[in-house]
């Protein structure tokens, strides 16, 4: 190992140093973090799960009654645009508190292990106008709280979250000769059982059929989102009737039940070329584009033996040589890139009013989990927020009490410049991981672009050559170190600092 322990901890399975945030000292203490991590209630979504429950109830049954009742329809397109900006507007709040999560949270490597998660299993705010409400959910639910548990356990939470089915047409597949498919004369739709083997189990390539897809699908039929958008449930009426053999099983029988597609999960998630598919995955997030084969076979082998543990996963990862070595060999993706850069520059929870001045390029502020309420105040109690209850009022006002901020212009707007948006993969398949998607010239020069706004809002008081030490430690090359010691001033300096290899790479 050329570097550290604690470099290669911070920088290559979290998100970087935070001054005064020891890094890890050695593997136990990062799986720890996998043990505690969901104990910890992530900052979003703002207000927390059970109200964003049934705010999400709240707001269907609001359109429902707009897109039902009498009048014109001019008038009703301005009721939806007026309850579609405020969805929006709490969706980039929860945007802004999710990058917050990262920033503050002292367990990056949970943290970067949901974030691996989130684009394996990847669903998008863009679907409809309500999934900007349901995306945040599945993440703090269905992902957060499984990251150490066994991988079954895992994909079941997923698949049976509205956001998946919503996302992956579920909710519109029914069983062609199920009584509700012969009423309404539809059929299936094989969209989540395809992407289900392709991306989430076994991989493309794997040896499946389009027959094993079809049938899969048949065997998810049953699956449903109540009408509120908020929960799933299985309903035998939209069920396929009768047994379907995939990979050479059956599943199924004269009277269907949920049982049928659990098993068919869980007989995924175990399958071997499962194993090889998330594992290499696994490591190539970490460690490197084209990971050593006996590394991604050890862990394929832990995973067999373990009936998919992902905490046993993880740590046989980490035990594996090649996880300490060959620094530099991934990118930082952009998200990764400015929570990193946010925490090297010390973002302060709670900053005081004078410092929260409009970003210089235009772009304001954010209310991150809540800024500080003597700025900003409680969002107004208006449109969806107008019935909240007296308990859902107190959380709201505690996330703003929580006092997170992050500026837009250096979070949410500057992650969808840099072609990474939160919770907007462009495709089932996620955010892509070859260093060649991130590390290029316009991506570069958009890195250059935020490190100066960042710099010059929040790294003033920094000395460079000090702020290289805190940020890199040995991980600084002797001409990185050189150069930024011969930077002209200040802010150059801490830019080259922020635009260097060093600090681009894991």
């Amino acid at each position: 190992m050329s570097i550290s322990f604690q470099t290669m901890a911070a920088m290559r399975f979290g998100y970087g140093f935070r001054p005064g945030e020891p890094a890890p000292g050695d593997r136990q203490a990062m799986l720890e973090q996998i043990r505690t991590g969901p104990a910890a209630t992530p900052l979003f979504p703002i207000g927390g799960v059970d109200e964003r429950r049934r705010l999400i109830g709240e707001t269907a049954d609001r359109l429902r009654d707009i897109r039902t009742a009498v009048g014109a329809d001019d008038a009703k397109r301005d009721q939806e645009r007026t309850v579609f900006r405020e969805l929006d507007r709490r969706y980039q709040r929860d945007i802004d508190a999710r990058i917050a999560q990262a920033v503050f949270s002292p367990s990056g490597f949970y943290e970067r292990l949901a974030g691996f998660w989130t684009n394996h299993f990847s669903v998008s705010a863009q679907k409809s106008q309500p999934m900007r409400l349901i995306v945040p959910l599945f993440e703090a639910e269905a992902i957060r709280p499984n990251i150490g548990a066994k991988f079954p356990v895992l994909l079941r939470a997923v698949m049976r979250h509205p956001a998946m089915l919503i996302y992956l047409d579920q909710s519109q597949s029914l069983g062609p000769d199920s009584p509700a498919g012969i009423k309404r004369n539809k059929g299936l739709n094989e969209n989540l059982a395809r992407e289900l083997m392709e991306l989430h189990t076994l991989g493309a390539g794997s040896g499946y059929t389009q027959d094993d897809v079809r049938s899969a699908a048949m065997v998810l039929t049953g699956i449903a989102v109540d009408q509120r958008g908020a929960t799933a449930d299985f309903r035998p009426g939209i069920a396929e009737p009768g047994s379907h053999d995939v990979l050479g099983v059956s599943y199924g029988g004269k009277r269907r039940t949920e049982q049928d597609y659990l098993s068919m999960l869980d007989d995924l998630a175990l399958n071997p070329k499962t194993a090889q598919h998330i594992c290499r995955k696994l490591a190539v997030h970490f460690i490197a584009d084209v990971p050593p084969q006996d590394m991604v076979d050890a862990m394929a082998d832990c995973w067999r033996n373990s009936d998919g543990d992902l905490s046993a996963v993880y740590a046989t990862m980490l035990d594996h040589p090649a996880a300490w070595s060959g620094e530099g060999a991934k990118a930082r993706q952009p998200f990764d890139f400015v929570v990193a850069g946010l925490r090297a520059l010390n973002l302060e929870k709670n900053p005081a009013a004078g410092s929260l001045a409009p970003m210089s390029d235009g772009e304001p502020g954010s209310m991150m989990a809540g800024a500080n309420p003597a700025m900003q105040g409680p969002p107004p109690a208006t449109g969806i927020l107008s019935g909240l209850a007296p308990d859902a009022v107190k959380l709201q006002q505690a996330a703003i009490d929580a006092g997170f901020y992050v500026p837009r212009g250096l979070g949410l707007y500057a992650l969808r410049r840099m072609g990474q948006p939160t919770w907007q993969p462009p495709s089932p398949a996620g955010f892509p991981e070859g260093f060649d998607a991130w590390v290029n010239a316009s991506e570069l020069a958009e890195r250059l672009s935020w490190a100066r706004r960042a710099i010059g809002r929040y790294g003033k008081q920094h000395d460079p050559r000090q702020f290289l030490k805190d940020t890199l430690a040995d991980a600084a090359r002797d001409d990185t170190i050189r150069v930024v010691s011969q930077a002209p001033n200040r802010t150059t300096g801490l830019t080259l600092v922020l635009a260097s290899p060093e600090f681009n790479r894991r």
